[in-house]
C-alpha cells in the first residue's frame, strides 16, 4: 500500500524535516504517526499523499513511484486518498452537502452518482438531518464529520489525518476515532498523524514513534506500553 524507502526532506541546507524513513504501511491498517510539535509528522503526510516530494528516496502508493517526481501519477493518487485536516477546511457559505459533494464534482462525476455517494457518506458519519445546514452552525464535532464524509465519498484506499482532533473534546474524539476504526475496517489504510499521547489507548494496528525527523520506532503498542518509546 505505502513503501517508503531511504527518504529524506529538506526545506534548506540547514533545516532537514526528515531523515532516512523506512515504512511500510498494508491495506486496511489504522496507524498513529506520533511525536511532538516538530517532529515531521505533518510533512511525512504530505509525502505519503504526494503534496510534496522528497528530497532524496522512494515512495511507492498503491503500486505508483510518486517519489520520482512523476506528476501524471499524483492526480491518480489523490482520487483514490482521502485527507482530514485539524481546522476543517470547510466552505462556510456551501451546506454540508455541497461540501461532500465538491470532491466528486471536480472529477467530473454524474449528479446522480454524486447523490447516491454523498448520501451514503453522510450517513456512515450520522449527519444526514444536517446535509442542508452550513458549517457555521455546526458543532466542532459536527464539522469534523462533514470532513470525514467529504474524505470518504469516493471510496479511498488511504485516509490520512493530520491532527484530527486537536479542536475537540475528550467525548467527541473518541467518537472520531471509532469512526476512524470503522473505516479502517472497510479496508482502507488510515493514517493519523497527532502529537496526543492520550490516543495511544485506541490500540491502533500500528505506532510509528517520530522525533527531530527520524523514525524512533515502529511498533503495535497499548498506551501503557507506550511511555517506553514515544519521544517527549
Amino acid at each position: 500500500m505505502i513503501q517508503m524507502f531511504h527518504v529524506y526532506k529538506s526545506y534548506t541546507s540547514r533545516h532537514r524535516a526528515l531523515s532516512d524513513i523506512n515504512l511500510k504501511i498494508d491495506k486496511g491498517e489504522f496507524v498513529f504517526i506520533i511525536g511532538p510539535s516538530g517532529a515531521g509528522k505533518s510533512t511525512l503526510l504530505k509525502l505519503m499523499f504526494g503534496a510534496e516530494q522528497p528530497t532524496r528516496g522512494q515512495i511507492i502508493v498503491n503500486g505508483m513511484d510518486i517519489g520520482r517526481g512523476k506528476g501524471s501519477d499524483i492526480p491518480l493518487l489523490r482520487r483514490r486518498a482521502g485527507f482530514v485536516f485539524q481546522d476543517f477546511k470547510l466552505i462556510n457559505h456551501q451546506t454540508v452537502y455541497e461540501n461532500v459533494a465538491l470532491a466528486l464534482e471536480v472529477i467530473g462525476l454524474n449528479k446522480k452518482t454524486i447523490r447516491k455517494k454523498v448520501y451514503q457518506a453522510l450517513k456512515h458519519v450520522g449527519l444526514l438531518n444536517r446535509m442542508n445546514a452550513v458549517p457555521l452552525v455546526l458543532s466542532g464535532g459536527e464539522q469534523q464529520r462533514v470532513a470525514i464524509a467529504r474524505a470518504i465519498v469516493n471510496d479511498p484506499m488511504i485516509l490520512f489525518a493530520d491532527e484530527p482532533t486537536g479542536n475537540l473534546d475528550q467525548d467527541i474524539t473518541k467518537e472520531i476515532i471509532r469512526l476512524f476504526k470503522i473505516i479502517s475496517s472497510w479496508g482502507t489504510a488510515v493514517v493519523i498523524a497527532t502529537h496526543n499521547r492520550s490516543l495511544l489507548s485506541y490500540h491502533p494496528t500500528k505506532l510509528i514513534a517520530l522525533k527531530k525527523g527520524i523514525v524512533q520506532g515502529v511498533f503495535v503498542s497499548s498506551y501503557k506500553d507506550s511511555d517506553t518509546y514515544i519521544p517527549q
